[in-house]
């Protein structure tokens, strides 16, 4: 049985078994393309071509064609014209998709396979799963969610260990955890608690590091009017922990705080200042909308519903993606030039 005969009794079956709309009656087909499928409803119909009508051939299909293919996504209906000037079927809805699934990593020495990739610290690109990378230069903010026990530690370590080679590190840890402890271990700068300290005054310490990054951001784009193809070595800001940052710390100090992040985040791409936050949740009490919206490369780890990632992916429905089980997996979106602006399944890398 061929993909497109298969597809098309798939959805015959599943789509409304109340309903006389089949292919058997010629009101739709299936058209099968090598990047997804299509499909094709004949004119007049007795199904209205809605959200609705979208997201449950998608879930038919994720379902159907795993795991030979993983169907990508699509956060709102997506209409292709076909271009037969045949009027009854010169529509359709389609399907991106990709030939297998994303596949994790499996690294023996995380420090080692960094260090052997000449490659990678000459084009800034991190891989997060078998032929799918993200290009350093063009993402600003990584955001890192889920709750506890979920991976997010062992994915940070992953890419401070990427970041390492090809980036300046500034690391924030309020909870003197495992960031502090690969700092000490790799010899990179970390900002932690002191024990004689309040939680205001270790925000204020942190408060100092942003206000140097946003001077280094303001001298960096004097330079770029200078000379426009000015490159700079990226520096990163990691947070770790960003919910339990602010909680108990003066209203003024938490305000300079947001304030300062909200800034970076919006002028640092240009000139290559990166803000990676980690934190179970990214709700509005934790950073303002204009730090989320500025956020490229978001990922979910964990069980993924549609009430926890409702922060990180606010026009996301889950229903249908199809998540492997086991640790340190969820749901991944790069937004930039380079990737289809769809969640994916993600498999953390194991090291």
């Amino acid at each position: 049985m061929d993909m497109k005969q298969y597809l098309t009794r798939c959805i015959d079956m599943a789509l409304d078994a109340g309903s006389n709309e089949t292919s058997y009656n010629n009101s739709f087909e299936i058209e099968v393309k090598p990047n997804g499928f299509i499909f094709v409803p004949r004119f007049p119909a007795g199904f209205i071509l809605n959200e609705s009508l979208y997201q449950r051939i998608y879930e038919i299909a994720a379902a159907a064609v795993y795991p030979e293919y993983t169907v990508l996504k699509q956060s709102s209906i997506y209409f292709v014209p076909l271009g037969n000037h045949i009027f009854s079927v010169e529509r359709g809805l389609f399907y991106p998709w990709f030939k297998g699934t994303p596949t994790r990593l499996n690294i023996d020495d995380l420090d080692n396979f960094f260090n052997s990739r000449k490659d990678y610290r000459e084009k800034m690109l991190i891989p997060l799963m078998k032929d799918y990378y993200v290009d350093y230069e063009k993402v600003t903010s990584i955001a890192i969610a889920g709750s506890t026990g979920s991976g997010k530690s062992m994915l940070l370590t992953y890419f401070l260990s990427a970041l390492r080679q090809i980036s300046q590190i500034v690391i924030i840890d309020p909870k003197f955890d495992m960031p502090a402890r690969w700092a000490r271990d790799h010899t990179e700068k970390a900002i932690t608690p002191s024990s004689n300290s309040s939680k205001s005054d270790f925000v204020s310490a942190v408060n100092d590091a942003l206000e140097s990054a946003l001077t280094t951001i303001y001298q960096r784009q004097q330079a770029l009017f200078q000379n426009v193809n000015e490159r700079f070595r990226p520096l990163s800001i990691v947070i770790d922990e960003l919910a339990a940052l602010t909680i108990g710390v003066n209203r003024n100090v938490k305000d300079a705080f947001l304030s300062l992040l909200s800034q970076i985040s919006l002028l640092g791409r240009a000139t290559s200042v990166h803000l990676i936050l980690v934190s179970q949740r990214f709700d509005h009490t934790v950073v303002p909308t204009a730090i989320r919206d500025q956020m490229n490369v978001l990922i979910e780890l964990g069980h993924i519903t549609t009430k926890n990632v409702q922060f990180l992916f606010p026009d996301l429905d889950p229903s249908g993606i199809v998540i492997p089980q086991g640790p340190g997996v969820g749901i991944i979106q790069i937004i930039d030039d380079q990737h289809f602006d769809n969640v994916l399944p993600f498999l953390a890398p194991t090291y």
